[in-house]
């Protein structure tokens, strides 16, 4: 195998139907005789459910079958279960489902959920933190105490449905130390809306005692199991198979409506099609959440960080979900970039009565990177130093530790700014700039990780010369299903990217995988994928050799063709050696499995962590010069840079779109996109007219280098490229605005007329009264505790 033929500028395959039209989307697919799904929610945001009467709708035209909370009677989440299917008997969010109706169309299907008779008896909502924190709080959950959990060791109790601890040395004594000075500083960002093309879609049928669910998923297993876990039936009776997504972000990461088209299917005996509205999407969506975030330093004046300490509070919404297991992710992302002396962290996901939260593109990592460069200029100007300067003095490089004490391998952060000194130094200078504008430029650095955990591949050699792959990895537009893991398989065969074959996901035909995520795809399922390969290549090699009268090792395969080494021209065709081999000992085929190696943290220094180290950082850098109209607080973004870390770029095209795709997205939470919530419990933006997302004139085109060679495990050295370059804009453009005006920038996004409050003075500092002086007063237990529970 040659490590040079898997890189190549590969096209999408996909690319031409899916411009044009053809693709098919789990919102094209129709079957015969298929019932249309609605389902009831809630108006409220708290309450208790008095009356549920399904009588008359089930009379209503059209109506096949309704179910309600009594149809599924099991709990699911993250670290703990403790969210249903339908609300049961109390109301926790407005839009909570709480019966769904099948009808031969869908406007019967609505007219039904009209018909439902539903009384609820509104109770007192906690509709921000710092209400859910206060002491006389009503509780989300008052049942908590009764959930099971999942995974023992976090500390958790009233409204903070999980608290993920880090300690490493004394920060104390760091603190108390006479030559430091300590800056505190405290920031607040809102949720972000995923806005994918498709929404979340489900066909789903009942035949011969098993479901089989078609659905817009990142996550087919987790989507098999939930489903399974919800209905109360063993999770072997469901299949789930993905058609093309129209794109995720983390929205479709988790459960979405797919068990309440499988019920109904069950109920009906009949196919059933379930499609959220644009509306619903926009009330009910899995947002990346708002978080408050208070850290203090203390940095020695020399520019030293010897001590560091932070309180993260993240709104989970009405149920854990995914941010029960991205409490984790503070460590490695707050705690990540540069070398501190010792650290504490806690972050706590808060239940408040409003819609469930759930991961987004670089979930935890955006804010908390927005957080941590805008507090390290805040370190650097009280201390008399550089920015720049002081980021290169302090980013992370070889053998230094991490905040959970993992040790990490090779300087890449430092190589990698002196990477984008040159790339800014190509840049011609500006013009005189006499148009009245503030102008500021700001450069940010980053810290993420790849997911790694299970993945599993078979690659079947076809007679033909062709291989078909097959996964459960999932095509949610990023094209590494159609791109970086036929450039593995296809280089490992010796034979073209375009006669690998990629199987759509199927529960049923393919091994266990957690899930098309977390830049994830290329090293998890690649790995899996160059093992399976690999096992195909042994065995095409061994009758290859009988062929052609040559040893194995004196082989290569290449164009398609089975040589020996040096004799271009010699030896037999792939597709003769798979027709030979396909005769004397049957179908030739491979597996391979993958999972992450383990890398080893500080005994004791983690809490309540779903992962203690990370087995492949990645790195960014990013340089972005804006400009800010007095006038409107209009931000102007005039150029942006990035220089990311990919390990290897497979297919630095591909890569390139990701990068820009990113960035663009990025803009959107650091300038747009705004979501607030109103006194009912209500998200107020409800489509495009009140919610606004990046367009064409706000797109700037990026300057990009890609940063090679740095460790790591993915196979031939990759690194997943499609998650990081989301992870430095919202800070990028904030440090860049900041020093543009000279104020204080302490929220996102930086809408028009929040920065115009800031240029006139009228917006005050922003504290967080909700979270203690005492960093141990917001702990529910002490780390000590909780990490020898």
């Amino acid at each position: 195998m040659s490590d040079v033929s898997a890189t190549m500028d590969l096209h999408r395959r996909d690319a031409a139907d899916k411009l044009r039209g053809r693709t098919r989307y789990t919102i094209d697919r129709y079957l015969p005789g298929m019932l249309h799904a609605a389902v009831l929610r809630a108006g409220v945001p708290a309450g208790r459910i008095v009356r549920l009467d399904t009588s008359r709708a089930a009379r209503m035209p059209g109506v096949r079958a309704i179910v309600t909370a009594a149809d599924a009677p099991g709990m699911i989440g993250i670290g703990i279960a403790d969210h249903p299917l339908f609300a049961r008997d109390v109301i926790r969010y407005d839009g909570e489902p709480i019966a769904a109706v099948a009808a031969a169309t869908l406007a019967q299907a609505q007219a039904a959920l009209a018909a439902i008779d539903v009384e609820i008896e509104p109770f007192p909502a906690v509709l921000t933190m710092a209400d859910a924190l206060a002491s006389d709080a009503p509780l989300v959950h008052p049942d908590w105490r009764s959930y099971e959990v999942l995974l023992e060791g976090s500390a958790r109790g009233g409204n903070v449905a999980w608290e993920a601890t880090v300690v490493r040395g004394d920060v104390d004594a760091a603190f108390a130390r006479p030559d430091v000075e300590i800056v505190e500083s405290c920031f607040r960002v809102g949720r972000q809306n995923h806005v994918a093309f498709e929404p979340r879609a489900v066909v789903a049928s009942y035949e011969d005692g098993r479901f089989h669910i078609e659905t817009s998923t990142q996550v087919p297993w987790s989507v098999r199991n939930a489903t399974a876990r919800l209905l109360g039936v063993p999770a072997s009776q469901v299949r789930v198979t993905v058609p093309p997504v129209g794109g995720g972000f983390g929205l479709k990461f988790d459960l979405a409506v797919e068990p309440f088209a499988a019920l109904l299917a069950r109920a009906s005996g009949r196919p059933v099609r379930l499609v959220n509205s644009r509306e619903e999407e926009m009330l009910t969506c899995l947002f990346r959440e708002n978080a408050d975030i208070r850290i203090r330093s203390a940095v020695t004046r020399e520019g030293d960080i010897v001590g560091r300490e932070a309180v993260v509070l993240m709104d989970c919404g009405a149920y854990g979900g995914e941010q029960i297991f991205l409490t984790t992710m503070t460590a490695h992302t707050l705690g990540g970039n540069y070398r501190l002396g010792s650290v504490r962290m806690v972050s706590r996901a808060v239940y408040t009565n409003t819609a469930p939260n759930g991961a987004f593109r670089c979930c935890n990592g955006v804010y908390n990177t927005f957080a941590l460069e805008r507090h390290t200029d805040e370190i650097a100007a009280t201390i008399g130093m550089d920015p720049l300067a002081f980021r290169r003095r302090n980013v992370l490089g070889d053998k230094d530790l991490g905040a959970t004490g993992q040790v990490f391998e090779g300087s890449v952060l430092g190589p990698m700014l002196e990477r984008m000194d040159t790339l800014r130094d190509a840049t011609a200078p500006p013009p005189a700039r006499t148009d009245g504008r503030l102008y500021g430029r700001a450069t940010t650095v980053g810290t993420w990780f790849v997911f790694v955990g299970p993945s599993a591949a078979t690659v079947n050699m076809n007679a033909d010369g062709t291989a078909t792959l097959v996964t459960s990895g999932v095509e949610i537009g990023s094209g590494s299903m159609m791109q970086s893991l036929p450039q593995i398989v296809a280089s490992t065969l010796g034979i073209a990217p375009e006669h690998v074959i990629v199987r759509a996901a199927d529960t049923d035909a393919a091994g266990y995988d957690v899930g098309v995520g977390g830049g994830r795809t290329t090293v998890s399922l690649g790995a899996a994928s160059l093992s399976a390969a690999q096992e195909v290549r042994t065995k095409l090699l061994k009758v290859a050799s009988e062929m052609i009268e040559a040893a194995p090792d004196d082989l290569v395969m290449r164009d398609g063709r089975i040589e020996i080494a040096g004799a271009p021209g010699s030896g037999r065709t792939v597709a003769e050696v798979a027709t030979r081999a396909q005769a004397l000992a049957g179908p030739v085929s491979g597996t391979g499995a993958f999972t992450g190696a383990g890398v080893p943290a500080m005994p004791g220094c983690v809490a309540g962590h779903f992962i203690d180290a990370i087995d492949i950082p990645v790195f960014a850098v990013h340089d972005c010069e804006v400009a800010v109209d007095p006038e409107t607080g209009h931000v102007e973004v005039l150029r942006y840079r990035v220089v990311q870390d990919v390990g290897r770029a497979l297919n630095p095209r591909a890569i390139h779109g990701q990068i820009q795709g990113g960035v663009v997205q990025g803009l959107g939470y650091a300038l747009h996109e705004e979501v607030t919530i109103g006194s009912n419990g209500r998200v107020c933006q409800s489509g495009f007219e009140t919610y606004r997302v990046p367009l064409a004139l706000d797109v700037v085109p990026v300057e990009i280098s890609l940063y090679e060679g740095a460790p790591s495990i993915g196979p031939l050295g990759t690194k997943g490229a499609g998650e990081v370059p989301i992870l430095n804009v919202g800070a990028a453009v904030a440090c860049a605005v900041a020093n543009a005006t000279g104020k204080r920038v302490q929220a996102l996004p930086l809408t028009s007329p929040r920065v115009l409050e800031l240029l006139l003075d009228r917006k005050q500092d922003l504290t967080l009264h909700h979270i203690a002086d005492a960093w141990a007063d917001n702990l529910i237990r002490s780390h000590q505790t909780a990490a020898n529970t």
